[in-house]
């Protein structure tokens, strides 16, 4: 892997909090993403289930992780099962874990090959009562494709029927929402990658420039760092192009009178950063640009005063919204009159402001978390609030990463230039 070992007391201590969770009788089972096809013999790049990461920190396809606490043999309380390797995927593939290797980077004693499974299975299903599977909950997700997961949980269901099966993703979005301090400075470190890109860009931008050439400046300073990229599909913006949320074509010249909109983050051992910073390809905001960053900075800092343990995330958005109201009519984009009296359900100023102002942020970069939980310590949200005017072809987003601790928050961005006066003034600076 390209990033540096991470100590297994972390995946050590995660199976221990899970296993808290678990009724009497309990097993769990918990597979590796599959390697998705592309057409003809191509894949794409493997990208590891988060949940088998997150307990293991197997990195590796085909992997499964059986966790059974109450095992008559304590030998298979935990049991790793991971590829056998041979000398042609040596050749073809390189090489694959061993026994060994996968007990120093989990800290599970118990290694079996995968082709051991089944046989392993049977015998703890003999000894269980309750079955935990895993399936994607998130909120956010549309899954057209059968997984891993759910082709074992067709199988074993139909093989076992008499067992209680259970959900384990509601412990999962519990546990993880609560980063530990080895989780944090993962997290951290791949904001650090992402400050290293986002400077780069300041002398790079100019009139004339292409989309796709600062994509290139900041995969190239994330690689070099020891991220394997961007932790999502960047957006490189420019003009009218950030007017659109999901904008990833990055395909445009920017020209000399917009604004960038870059909402552009490494990733660093899985693990995501979340920014978003908004450049003027001149050099120099004009007025009314500069007079709308300020109002997005504004509200920003005022939603990140409100992170903090206690509050929730609705009543969060709520206090945000009343924040950009206020905003968008000293813009005179929003009358005061008809401001009172707009609809609560469908207020003003989702017209310039249609989306959230933050998500949890982890292994995933909509990382698990229950939306109805009250703020507590550990837990690490973006901030995000952002003005769009289409008929101005101008957006504007602000985004930092932002940790719960019990005394406040710690901004684990607040060393990327933010200020629209210090960027103007690195991006004219002469190297």
């Amino acid at each position: 892997m390209r990033y540096s070992p991470i100590p297994n007391s972390l995946f050590i201590n995660n199976r221990k909090r899970f296993v808290k969770e678990l009724k009497p009788g309990s097993l769990a089972v918990f597979n590796s993403n599959d390697v998705m096809p592309t057409s003809a013999d191509g894949t794409m790049p493997f990208k590891q289930n988060t949940d088998i990461f997150w307990l293991s920190g197997i990195d590796q396809e085909e992997s499964i992780l059986l966790i059974c606490p109450d095992s008559k043999v304590p030998e298979h309380r935990e049991i790793l099962f991971v590829k056998e390797t041979n000398e042609h995927i040596a050749i073809w593939e390189g090489a694959k874990l061993n026994k060994a290797q996968a007990t120093e980077v989990s800290g599970v004693k118990t290694v079996y090959w995968t082709s051991q499974f089944k046989t392993v299975l049977h015998q703890l299903m003999c000894e269980s009562e309750q079955v935990y599977l895993n399936t994607n909950e998130h909120l956010r997700a549309t899954v057209e494709v059968e997984t891993r997961d759910a082709r074992f949980v067709k199988r074993y269901k139909d093989q076992y029927p008499l067992h209680n099966y259970m959900r384990v993703q509601p412990i999962m979005h519990k546990l993880r929402a609560i980063k530990s301090k080895e989780e944090i400075d993962l997290i951290q470190e791949a904001c650090n990658i992402t400050e290293k890109g986002f400077r780069r860009l300041l002398g790079f931008v100019k009139p004339g420039v292409w989309e796709y050439e600062i994509e290139a400046e900041l995969v190239h300073e994330f690689i070099r760092n020891r991220s394997k990229g961007f932790a999502y599909g960047p957006i490189i913006a420019s003009g009218f192009n950030a007017c659109v949320l999901h904008y990833v074509d990055n395909d445009k010249q920017c020209k000399k009178n917009d604004v960038i909109l870059l909402d552009v983050a490494a990733e660093y051992a899985n693990y995501a950063s979340d920014l978003t910073r908004c450049l003027p390809v001149s050099g120099q905001f004009s007025k009314r640009q500069k007079s709308v960053y300020h109002a997005v900075h504004r509200v920003m800092k005022g939603a990140t005063s409100m992170l903090k343990v206690g509050n929730n995330i609705n009543d969060y958005h709520e206090a945000v919204g009343k924040m950009m109201e206020e905003e968008l009519v000293k813009l005179k984009l929003l009358k005061l009159s008809e401001v009172r009296k707009q609809d609560p359900k469908n207020p003003l100023y989702k017209k310039y402001f249609m989306h959230g102002t933050s998500h949890y942020l982890g292994l995933d970069v909509h990382d698990y978390g229950d939306r109805y939980r009250k703020f507590e310590a550990g837990m690490v949200f973006t901030c995000e609030p952002g003005i769009y005017i289409r008929k101005e072809k101008l957006g504007i987003r602000l985004e930092n990463d932002i940790l719960i601790t019990k005394n406040g928050n710690v901004d684990l961005m607040k060393n990327i230039p933010i200020e629209a006066e210090e960027i103007e003034e690195l991006m004219n600076t002469k190297p």
